[in-house]
């Protein structure tokens, strides 16, 4: 897009490519091989591949290793091998230079939001499977890298996680992980997944708040309390409290009040706390066939918070999902499904019911904000 700053790779290059077996149907390793390497090769981009044999191999791999050698990181898999090697990073000492390290998504999963939401800016038509693996190959030979949002997340049990592609809990969470017992259909399971949603479909009680995205934004009021130490994800590191710029110290959430504390006075608080989903997007593509926030960017500095309201009946939902194939599930008006842009949110179940998801893996039930 215009006004975007690019980095270009260096010829010839070198690529670590982490590659999920498992993911999607199971073809990935096969479709690297038959379509993505004959490619690279003609751009000289020279490949290690990294096969990952377990959950959390990936997130170690890039935690530990030393990335000088490489140029750029290609993840061939869904997104929840991204989102491990995001975290990963996250958690290296040297994570300031470490998230410079150009990144490349190649669908091999059933989800690939990132991959469809980057074809999308791109400006290619609207495609799947083989033909969205082929330009995502095509846009890491060219070799042209931009900046990406990240969004810090903090749950109430203190885990401080880096996302790049949404929050969800309720009717989309749900049918993200009820599911995962179809991975075989691929994207097809999503479709089976949401019907049998639909036929049990549940409301979710809670409190939502945001601070709206726009002009009138000024900082956060400083917390009056000393913040609260929370830990690092699953390595446990108790982070200094934000604002002290220790080596290595993450970046400090300087829009949120602790979760304990009401949200800040500039924040909106919901008046509904019944819904049937609540949905952080950051991208615009919630799947292949899922535009869900057509005016995402990759760099816009904002959260696309949807959030639905209880009492919509079984048929509306349906038309809304059906409609958000096409990205015009906005457009129908529907009054139970609010749209708003936001720099922050927080949200607080009233019980642990429900699925939380982030980028698509599952997160206990509790109060997080980000």
């Amino acid at each position: 897009p215009p006004g975007d700053s690019y980095g270009v790779l260096p010829r010839p290059c070198r690529a670590l490519v982490l590659l999920n077996p498992q993911s999607g149907s199971g073809r990935a390793l096969d479709d690297f091989q038959a379509v993505v390497q004959p490619m690279l090769a003609e751009a000289e981009i020279a490949t290690t591949v990294f096969v990952t044999e377990r959950p959390h191999h990936a997130h170690e791999k890039v935690r530990d290793e030393d990335l000088s050698q490489w140029d750029t990181l290609v993840i061939m898999s869904g997104d929840g091998l991204l989102y491990e090697v995001v975290n990963g990073l996250m958690e290296r000492p040297d994570w300031k230079d470490a998230m410079k390290k150009p990144l490349c998504i190649l669908p091999g999963g059933s989800g690939n939001a990132l991959a469809a939401s980057i074809n999308y800016y791109a400006g290619y038509d609207h495609v799947a499977k083989k033909k969205l693996l082929t330009n995502c190959t095509f846009i890491l030979c060219k070799g042209l890298h931009t900046q990406m949002d990240l969004v810090s997340l903090s749950t109430a049990s203190g885990k401080r996680l880096f996302s790049f592609l949404g929050f969800g809990w309720g009717f989309i969470s749900d049918v993200d992980i009820d599911s995962e017992k179809y991975r075989w259909l691929g994207s097809a399971r999503f479709t089976l997944g949401t019907l049998q949603c639909l036929a049990k479909l549940r409301v979710y009680q809670g409190r939502l708040s945001y601070l709206p995205a726009g002009p009138e934004q000024g900082t956060a009021p400083a917390p009056r309390d000393p913040p609260v130490p929370v830990t690092n994800g699953q390595a446990g590191h108790v982070l200094p409290p934000a604002g002290t710029d220790a080596p290595g110290s993450l970046p400090p959430d300087s829009l949120l009040a602790p979760l304990g504390q009401p949200v800040p006075a500039n924040w909106t608080v919901v008046p509904e706390e019944e819904f049937v989903l609540v949905y952080a997007i950051y991208q615009s593509h919630l799947g292949t066939n899922l535009l869900m926030a057509p005016a995402a960017r990759l760099h816009d500095g904002c959260i696309h918070l949807f959030y639905m309201k209880a009492g919509i009946s079984r048929l509306a939902l349906l038309k809304l999902f059906l409609a958000m194939s096409r990205g015009t599930h906005l457009d129908l008006n529907c009054p139970h499904l609010c749209y708003v842009p936001v720099r922050a949110f927080r949200l607080e179940p009233r019980a642990a019911a429900g699925i939380m998801t982030v980028d698509g893996e599952a997160l206990a039930c509790e109060p997080v904000q980000g």
